[in-house]
Order: C-alpha cells, then structure tokens, then sequence
C-alpha cells in the first residue's frame, strides 16, 4: 500500500497561512463530530434548524432589498417627473431589473433525453424515486462529464435529473440504482440550496458580484478621479454581495452536508448498501477513472470499453483506497465544502446499518438502457477528447 502523508498541505481559502491552518483545524473537527453523531444516531430529515433560519432570513432579507430598490425608484421617477431624479429612478430601476430574482434555468451543455426514445431509463427512475418515496422527474438529461445531479427549474419548478454518460457508463448495475437512489434522495432531504427563496437570492448576489466587479480606468485628470470613486464603490458592493454569497453559503453548510449524507442514505435504500460505498468509493477515485475514459474516448472506443477500464483503473486503486480515504477526510475537509470529504461517505454507509437492495437492475435491463443512450455517446465521446 502507498503511504500517504495526511497532514501534508492545508486548503488555501483566505490566503493567509496561519489563518487558513485555523479555519482548516476548525473544519476537520466540526466534519469528524457530525460524521460520529450520524454514524451513531439517527439519519433523518432535519426541521427549522438555526442555520436554515439564518439562510433564509438573509435570503428574505436580500429579496426584500431588491424589492425596495424597485419601488424607490418608481417613486423617484413620478416624484417630479422629467428632472433629475426621474433619471436616478429609471437608473435604480434598471439595476433593480438586473437584480431581479431569477430561477434556475436547464444548463446549456446538456442532452435533452425524450421519454418516448427511453422507456426503459424512464421506467427504472420511477421503480427508485418509488423506492426511496421521492417524486421522478419530469425532465431527464444527458451529460458530458463525470457526474450526476438535480436541479429544479423555472417557474413551474420542474424537476430535472442529469446523468453524465462518463459517470453513467462506468458504474456496475447496482451502482447506478444507488447513483439514482442518491440524486432523487435529494428532492426529499431538505437540502436548503434547493428552496425557492434560498436559489433566487443566490442569484441574485452572483449578479451583483458580477455586476459590479468591474473596473474603470482613465488618462484624464478629473475623469481618473472619478473613476478612483467609481472603482471604490464597485469594490465595496462586489465585495459585500461576495460576503453575503458566502454567508449563505457558510450558515447552510452543516444542514447541507447532512443533506448529501441522507442522500447517501437513499441511495442505500434503493441500491443496496454494498452498491452505494462502492459508489462513493468511485466518487473518491473520479480522478484516475476520468482519465482513463478519456483515454479511450480519444482511441475511439465507446462505453463498453470505458467500463472496462473503469475496472481495471479501480482493482489497480484498491490498495490505496484506505489510504485514499483518510487523505480524503482531511484534505477534503472545509467550512465552505458543499459535500462531506468522499472518504467520508462511503465510511458512513458502511457504519450505518446495512440494507438490502428495494430495486434490483439485470444486466439484461442495464443494457436496454445502454442501447437507449447510444444515439448520444458519439457527441459525449467527442467531448471528451476536447
């Protein structure tokens, strides 16, 4: 087995050495602590804990900003109409405009799968989103990396699923039960992020960063000036949205992480327990697998060739694995991680109790749903080489 140094390096996120070293001691403690009292108790959705309160008060908060924005300037703009403070109002009302809270649109780099063309996935979302009490989704979608998630879109707030190909193919039948188990898990966990005031004021504060991140430069004397002011004012509002961005993602963070290990837990539910650690072990070892699909993605060869070697990159980690995971549970450890350390999560799902599979996947089944896919692995496999 390779040894490995665990503590070798410290997460950079402020900068400062000695600052960071704190933050990282900090991090590992509250990781290990919530990984030891869900280890040994219970594993349930959690109610209106003070950090979700805190969440959504500053979404509330933000939300109602923006709000008032608008109607100050609708007010400036009929106070006294065609002077002055008409043009302020129609200015406030712009970067109100901008501001406006928005939802979740579907991604850009992603397959639009069509229901009709893929029975046999559709029909194997509904057995798990039944198995773990969760409901399907109603828009399923092909991506091009290693990686699966949910998301919730639009007005009508429809759930999306999105399977990376790359991940998809390269997990045994099992496995890909459990990955769906997990995914959908996430629309019954009570994960924060995925609240309606909690994604619009996410938005929004990316919007304001942005918007206000940019820098002016001048040769004039007085335009420089005033451009010195312009800059300090962008600085200041980019910087204190990027706070408030990072505030809410800080105050839910504990409830988010306890979030993906229920998920886990779901994905247990559906897949068995067996099949969800070696999932989470392939999460742990995305890195070597990843290269090796797009090695042969770039030799020509399509899925069955990419699982192949899924399994050889795999059998050849397997001494390392512990080692790999305890590397994972410090290195992997932040205040600002939205997932729990991988090593972490397969080692939880082997503590906790063991249960069997509620949807079972043939092989025969397994690979009717390869063939629904393969009018897409042209397109990701050409991705990949990219």
């Amino acid at each position: 087995m390779t040894l490995v140094d665990v503590d070798a390096g410290t997460p950079v996120v402020f900068g400062g050495k000695w600052l960071d070293r704190r933050l990282h001691r900090v991090a590992v403690r509250l990781t290990e602590s919530q990984f030891k009292s869900l280890a040994e108790g219970p594993l349930v959705r959690r109610g209106a804990s003070p950090a979700r309160l805190a969440t959504m008060a500053v979404s509330v908060v933000l939300l109602a900003a923006v709000l008032a924005l608008a109607a100050l300037g609708v007010w400036l703009v009929l106070y006294d109409f065609f002077s002055v403070s008409t043009v302020l109002g129609l200015v406030l009302l712009a970067v109100a405009f901008v501001l406006r809270p928005r939802l979740p649109g579907l991604p850009g780099d992603v397959i639009v799968l069509d229901p009709a063309r893929t029975p046999a996935l559709v029909a194997l979302v509904e057995r798990v989103a039944t198995a773990v009490g969760a409901p399907a989704p109603s828009i399923l979608l092909l991506g091009y990396g290693f990686n699966a998630y949910t998301t919730i879109v639009g007005l009508k707030r429809e759930r999306a699923l999105c399977l990376g190909l790359p991940l998809w193919a390269t997990l045994e039948p099992q496995e890909r039960v459990a990955l769906l188990g997990h995914e959908m898990g996430h629309f019954v966990n009570g994960d924060v992020r995925r609240g309606l005031l909690t994604q619009m004021a996410r938005t929004t504060l990316a919007k304001v960063a942005a918007l206000f991140s940019t820098r002016n430069e001048c040769d004039d004397l007085i335009a420089m000036v005033t451009s010195v002011i312009i800059n300090v004012i962008n600085a200041v509002v980019s910087r204190t949205s990027m706070a408030l961005q990072l505030l809410i993602e800080w105050t839910s963070l504990r409830d988010r992480q306890r979030a993906e290990y229920l998920a886990d837990e779901f994905g247990a539910r559906a897949g068995g327990s067996a099949a969800a650690a070696t999932l989470a072990d392939s999460m742990l070892l995305h890195e070597p697998i990843d290269t090796v699909v797009r090695r042969e993605a770039r030799a020509g060869n399509g899925p069955d060739a990419w699982l192949a070697a899924a399994r050889v990159a795999r059998a050849n980690q397997a001494p390392d694995l512990p080692a790999r995971r305890l590397l994972s549970r410090r290195a992997e450890a932040s205040l600002f991680a939205s997932h729990p350390p991988a090593g972490m999560r397969a080692a939880m799902v082997e503590q906790r109790p063991q249960l069997p599979a509620a949807v079972v996947l043939t092989e025969a089944e397994s690979a009717r749903i390869d063939a629904e896919l393969a009018p897409h692995v042209k397109r990701v496999r050409l991705a990949l080489t990219q």
